[in-house]
């Protein structure tokens, strides 16, 4: 009797506990407090490392240069290529220097020339050997008679450069040593004009009958910075006097 009525307590014990816990109300977890007009603060999910997104981002906080690289590698087939990829600007090309040329002679041998080419050295630019025929007899030529030393023969020579005129040489010995010779003509009509130029600006010119055949000639045409003086690149070279030359012979 007692066993029984123990049983029918906890049966009735049992079906009080089950229908509390049924009846309760769980109170909701307490929300985090926040200022008025403040937005609260979400977390988002963390975007994915595979694809064009996250590659973007990596290549984003790249170098210029790697960033180009690694976009290559991560940018789908056919896309266009990022801002900072542009090709390289090409650097300017230097401006060339000006330059000044002229000829040097004449040289009675090959030899002569190349060692008036070595002793003249760097002052030369694309210097190059040419050789000129010998003058047949029947010629003429212009020239100043011989001056009393070869310092008034190199002041005359001064004088004549000065006033425009390039075709010139001293001659150093003979019967003829000191004077300046302005040119040998095959026709005479040639030789009066050069004469009557040379009369005009004051230089006390004539014409005289070429000598009989001249041997061949050896000269020096050559470029020289246009801050150069040519009377210099003349003495260093040793040669016996200086023509002027169209650059454009040179190229």
């Amino acid at each position: 009797m007692l066993t029984r009525a123990l049983i029918v307590v906890l049966a009735v014990l049992n079906v009080g506990v089950a229908l509390w816990w049924m009846s309760r109300n769980e109170a909701p977890p307490p929300r985090p407090h926040s200022e008025a007009g403040v937005a609260g603060l979400q977390l988002l999910p963390s975007p994915p490392d595979a694809g064009t997104g996250g590659s973007a981002a990596a290549i984003a906080r790249t170098a210029p240069e790697e960033a180009a690289q690694a976009w290559v590698a991560a940018a789908p087939e056919g896309s266009p290529p990022p801002k900072h990829a542009a090709d390289p600007v090409a650097a300017p090309r230097p401006t060339p220097e000006p330059e000044q040329c002229l000829s040097l002679g004449p040289f009675a041998e090959r030899a002569s020339a190349q060692t008036a080419l070595a002793q003249a050295g760097s002052a030369m630019v694309r210097p190059r050997l040419r050789e000129v025929a010998g003058s047949k007899a029947g010629s003429y030529r212009v020239w100043i008679a011989p001056a009393g030393s070869r310092e008034a023969a190199q002041a005359m020579a001064k004088r004549i450069v000065d006033a425009g005129f390039s075709d010139y040489y001293i001659i150093a010995q003979g019967d003829e040593a000191n004077a300046v010779a302005l040119g040998q003509y095959r026709n005479r009509e040639g030789a009066e004009r050069r004469l009557a130029s040379l009369v005009a600006a004051g230089f006390p010119a004539s014409l005289a009958p070429g000598a009989d055949d001249a041997p061949a000639s050896w000269w020096i045409d050559t470029a020289i910075p246009a801050t150069s003086s040519p009377a210099a690149v003349l003495q260093r070279s040793g040669a016996a006097r200086q023509q002027s030359l169209d650059c454009a012979r040179l190229r």
